[in-house]
């Protein structure tokens, strides 16, 4: 059901997650007034807003960093209390960052197995063969094109490592992927390797996606839905098939007049 302003306020049945009246202060500054956003699975939805908006606080607590003020997050239909990055990982939730967490110095395939790396236990030696193995074919299976697993990260083009943190995430056994301007400083090239990317991700079908970023022209793109984030709420949402750059520009410009003259 879609109000008026062209905000859908009723969730759909195979919501991911969703966020209901989730609202955030620090001190006297309210980042986030009353957020309500939802994700189906299979879904890829772009969250766009100006700098300040409350995109990065939404994002840190999705991803159990910061705890809401009031409201709720529900994961595949159950209300959960986050405590914790790693009780946010625990419940299939994984976040791309632009700073991205990589090793420059360590080759591909140990930085697809960070934190998780395979042991012959109870002896500490790494199992590397079993793990570059494994790294080459989810590498493949998602369409990463890095010709060789053994080669440390730094040599790598900046789409190429994006798209390693992205692969990393989701075989972590992500069932919610967060990615936080993931096509930012990036060139026209690097930026259609991630976009590529999430267009697999989306025809998988089994992985919800929230992408913040910036570019309308991208947003349109690869979105099945655009939300716009403004004055600590979901102002706007809407198909992306059912929008336009233009509208979006003028959904962005209008709310930043009404936020300025209020």
């Amino acid at each position: 059901m879609t109000d008026d302003d062209g905000v859908t306020s009723a969730p759909v049945p195979d919501d991911a997650i969703r966020v209901e009246h989730v609202a955030k202060s620090f001190g006297s500054v309210r980042a986030l007034a009353e957020v309500n956003l939802h994700v189906a699975k299979g879904e890829v939805l772009g969250l766009i807003g100006d700098n300040g908006a409350g995109k990065s606080t939404l994002m840190k607590i999705l991803t159990g960093y910061h705890r809401p003020d009031s409201g709720q997050v529900v994961v595949h239909g159950e209300p959960v209390r986050m405590r914790s990055v790693s009780h946010a990982r625990e419940l299939g939730i994984e976040a791309v960052y632009q700073d991205l967490a990589v090793v420059d110095t360590l080759p591909v395939y140990i930085n697809m197995h960070l934190n998780k790396e395979l042991r012959y236990s109870p002896l500490p030696f790494l199992r590397r063969r079993e793990m570059r193995e494994r790294a080459r074919r989810q590498l493949d299976d998602m369409g990463v094109n890095v010709p060789d697993v053994r080669s440390e990260i730094r040599l790598l083009s900046g789409g190429q490592r994006q798209a390693i943190a992205v692969a990393r995430s989701v075989y972590a056994d992500a069932s919610i992927l967060l990615l936080d301007e993931p096509l930012a400083a990036m060139g026209a090239k690097e930026s259609t390797i991630i976009l590529d990317l999430v267009r697999r991700l989306r025809e998988r079908g089994d992985i919800a996606i929230l992408m913040i970023a910036h570019n309308y022209h991208q947003i349109v793109d690869v979105c099945d839905r655009v939300n716009l984030l403004q004055h600590g709420r979901i102002t706007f949402d809407k198909r992306a098939a059912e929008t336009s750059v233009d509208e979006l520009m003028e959904i962005v410009s209008r709310e930043y007049r009404l936020g300025r003259a209020g």
